[in-house]
């Protein structure tokens, strides 16, 4: 009889090892542990992708609205597209209400990745509907005070006979700091392409105040400087270059204005922003 015949097989061993360990882990409090880690993990990834669908969905939204509200320096009603954008920011409004309910009882920093790209693109649409209805800017506190909304709350009453009852819950989200400033930071471009445009259309009087507006919005950034996020102070070169290419229509129109025809006045802006660009990248 050889030596395997009478050891018996050392590979049918192991497998009789491997199925009482697999038998004694089924009923394992570690194993049992770690399953429930498992679906904890899968709900908070599944919950992750939702709130970026949601995000991108806020970011097209709001997007439309601020190509909407570039109309108003071509249209002779500018309330009409006012309330048209109050349509479409009300839809933006809903989808943040639905980040909400994904967020109730949540630690909004596990997720705020998710849909930071979404709120600071839906600060800078409102922020610039603001703008354009008041000529002022927005509160980090009006915004916060648009995004509350009352939701139908299930209760579970073992005594009543239909068993569950409907309840009013009110659900709140709020903008952090740093969204806010990354949405006005985003906010110069749009006021600086409106401000061409209405040159472009006979407007004199709005390049000079948005000249003075940016101002103060630089003022402010400028104030913050290296001591806030890190994303903030990555956005004041471009707030930067925004500004410098409105003060330099504002010189324009001040001293070439009664020079150059007004239907010409936009071109030559937009030559003039093409050579200041590679200066302020030096600077």
């Amino acid at each position: 009889m050889s030596k395997r015949e009478g050891d018996g097989s050392p590979r049918k061993r192991k497998t009789d090892v491997q199925d009482r360990d697999m038998n004694t882990n089924l009923s394992s409090p570690v194993l049992a542990a770690f399953k429930v880690f498992q679906q904890e993990l899968d709900t908070k990834h599944d919950k992750y992708e939702r709130l970026v669908k949601l995000s991108r969905d806020i970011t097209i939204e709001s997007k439309r609205t601020i190509f909407l509200l570039h109309r108003v320096t071509s249209v002779p009603d500018v309330e009409e597209v006012l309330v048209e954008s109050d349509a479409k920011l009300d839809g933006v409004r809903q989808k943040i209400g639905q980040i909400a309910e994904e967020l109730r009882g949540e630690d909004l920093n596990q997720f705020h990745r998710a849909f930071t790209a979404g709120i600071q693109e839906f600060v800078e649409a409102l922020s610039f509907q603001h703008f354009i209805r008041h000529r002022t800017l927005i509160s980090l506190e009006e915004i916060n005070a648009k995004l509350v909304f009352m939701r139908e709350d299930k209760k579970d009453h073992k005594d009543s006979a239909e068993g569950l009852s409907m309840g009013a819950a009110v659900l709140t989200f709020h903008v952090t700091p740093t969204d806010y400033l990354l949405g006005v930071a985003d906010l110069t471009g749009e006021l600086m392409r409106m401000c061409i445009s209405s040159v472009g259309n006979g407007d004199m009087d709005t390049p000079f105040q948005v000249s003075q507006f940016l101002r103060q919005i630089h003022d402010g950034f400028s104030y913050i400087g290296n001591t806030g996020p890190y994303e903030v102070s990555k956005k004041l070169h471009t707030l930067r270059q925004s500004l410098a290419k409105v003060e330099d229509a504002c010189y324009t129109l001040r001293v070439r204005g009664s020079e150059i025809p007004k239907h010409m006045l936009a071109d030559v802006f937009s030559s003039r922003a093409v050579l200041i660009e590679p200066d302020e990248g030096v600077a």
